[in-house]
């Protein structure tokens, strides 16, 4: 069974019960998504939503080791060395219509950005360990001396580009 994002946000001490029924019954009515509803009506903040869907979403997809799944060519050609590890991304395959793009939960958030704001095909996110997605990432997209042990510091620091992401 899933994990819903209310139970994470009273785990995390963000709503009550309370809380997240009164959005519950608004939900049924209004059809707005739980987080948006969270916020409008309680004053979550964005970040706070944002964590607990992060948290949600890890704890329901698929773990996968990059080393052992195979790759499909057309789908890595989808995105660029830079794009792959400044949004720390990497498309595997695909799975009947959808891409399959493997990231980190640290990275989870960034990853669905970017795949939802610039890739064209629909895509789902699955999860992998840093080091082994880094490895993966220096080998389909080497740049520049890259390599796994990058992917652990800021995404600025990876590329070169001083400060922020």
């Amino acid at each position: 069974m899933s994990v819903r994002i209310g139970e994470v946000m009273i785990q995390r001490g963000l709503l009550t019960a309370e809380q997240v029924s009164r959005i519950l019954e608004d939900q049924a009515k209004r059809h707005r998504p739980f987080g948006e509803l969270a916020e409008r009506l309680f004053g979550v903040d964005p970040a706070d939503v944002e964590q607990a869907w992060v948290e949600q979403y890890a704890s329901i997809t698929r773990k996968v080791d990059v080393r052992r799944e195979p790759t499909d060519e057309r789908a890595l050609r989808l995105v660029d060395r830079r794009q792959a590890w400044q949004f720390r991304v990497l498309p595997l395959r695909f799975d009947g219509p959808e891409l399959m793009v493997a990231t980190t939960a640290e990275n989870l958030t960034r990853a669905l950005r970017f795949v939802s704001r610039c890739l064209t095909v629909p895509c789902y996110l699955v999860l992998t360990e840093g080091a082994m997605l880094g490895e993966a990432l220096a080998r389909h997209f080497p740049m520049g001396g890259l390599n796994a042990s990058h992917l652990d510091g800021p995404i600025s620091a990876t590329l070169g580009l001083g400060t922020g992401d």
